[in-house]
């Protein structure tokens, strides 16, 4: 295993850090008080992201991405995500790996523009009946006349509410046990497409979820994503790539919330002196710094296997692994990091205080931490141990 950071990558990570400190952090006071940025403010930040090469870094370069590797791809998410998600969810021009699919002809109206900046996507897979049950879904298309017709609800939906189009994945084949769900791109404004409940969340404020309805919405087959009934494979693409990102995401907040923790007992004084110098301090810092470490090698590990082309099988399972233990290890963090400001990381305008709650569920979404332990579990009674 070679985790060395090329001297062009480590430069470009000091300038996404910089970026995330001057023009994402200083916004995170509106976003908690207002739930959102302002659009003006959005659409510049968007821009400016754009310009820095933040774009698509997954994508390859001949479709307009950055074309960076996995491993490259959480080195710069880790630095992204010290920003509170309501900021940077927004600002950062993304699109789904499995837009890679797209037909030539759905990449001009869909791939091309997200990775531009011009559009945004959100992925529609869990409903009100089915979260961990992704193979369950009851929302369900059927072919009229050479048209789709969709059917359902769709539940806790990022971005939903703001996004140009979805990908909807929906039964359309349910007389098979096998490939009987496909994957649909659906615009906003298409009749019988309309957005329900925004839901109010515990944390990540501006990082909204929202409900999309579909009633009798007709869906031209030149909308379907890859191949009818394919669905699922896609989604299951989607969702191994997106844990290794969830990790990645819970580095940046345990680094910006030991900085903290750190500047913090420095000058905070009790009892005449520096609480640095308690060792009950010393060891809520030591632990810190410990499942930060872990969570960033397991991370980095994965990430690296997957651009060395393993068994996806095998990525999957260290996927797993990996998004359970830095999500656990996010909670651990950010409880001692509160412990040790004490009633002063309580009070909301502290970002320790903000970290509490959006922590939260880096344990539930993308699969829970129970059904990634159920995955590894099976990976682990097929094939044995990762090597």
């Amino acid at each position: 295993m070679d985790f060395t950071i090329s001297e062009e990558m480590t430069e470009f990570r000091g300038i996404v850090r910089t970026f995330v400190e001057n023009e994402l952090i200083p916004w995170e006071d509106h976003v908690e008080e207002h739930d959102g940025l302002p659009e003006d403010v959005e659409r510049e930040l968007r821009i400016k992201a754009v310009k820095l090469g933040l774009a698509g870094l997954g994508m390859p370069e001949e479709v307009g991405g950055a074309g960076f590797g996995t491993l490259d791809q959480v080195l710069i998410v880790e630095e992204t995500s010290r920003a509170l998600g309501g900021v940077s969810s927004g600002t950062i021009p993304g699109a789904s790996n499995i837009l890679l699919a797209c037909t030539p002809e759905q990449r001009e109206r869909f791939l091309y523009p997200c990775i531009r900046g011009e559009k945004q996507d959100c992925f529609a897979l869990t409903e009100p009946d089915t979260g961990s049950d992704a193979a369950g879904i009851k929302t369900h298309a059927e072919l009229v006349d050479g048209r789709w017709r969709l059917n359902g609800r769709k539940r806790f939906i990022s971005h939903g509410d703001s996004a140009d189009f979805a990908i909807v994945f929906a039964v359309t084949h349910p007389d098979q046990e096998d490939d009987r769900i496909t994957a649909f791109l659906v615009e906003k404004g298409t009749p019988g497409f309309s957005v329900g409940q925004v839901h109010k969340t515990m944390g990540h404020r501006g990082y909204r979820q929202a409900e999309l309805v579909f009633d009798d919405c007709m869906i031209d087959s030149a909308n379907v994503l890859g191949e009818p009934g394919q669905g699922f494979v896609l989604a299951r693409d989607w969702l191994r790539n997106g844990r290794i990102m969830t990790a990645a995401r819970c580095l940046g907040p345990m680094a910006r919330l030991i900085d903290e923790a750190l500047e913090w007992s420095k000058q905070r004084v009790q009892f005449g002196q520096p609480i640095a110098d308690f060792q009950a301090i010393q060891f809520m810092l030591a632990d810190c710094a410990t499942d930060l470490y872990a969570s960033r090698m397991m991370t980095y590990n994965v990430a690296w296997d997957d651009d060395q082309g393993q068994d996806p099988k095998m990525v999957s399972a260290k996927a797993s692994a990996t998004k359970v233990f830095a999500s656990e290890a996010l909670g651990r963090v950010v409880d001692r990091v509160l412990q040790i400001f004490g009633g002063t990381g309580y009070m909301n305008e502290m970002f320790v205080e903000r970290a509490y709650r959006n922590a939260r569920i880096e344990r539930i979404w993308e699969g829970t931490s129970e059904i990634q332990r159920v995955i590894l579990a099976r990976s682990l009674l097929k094939r044995g141990m990762f090597a």
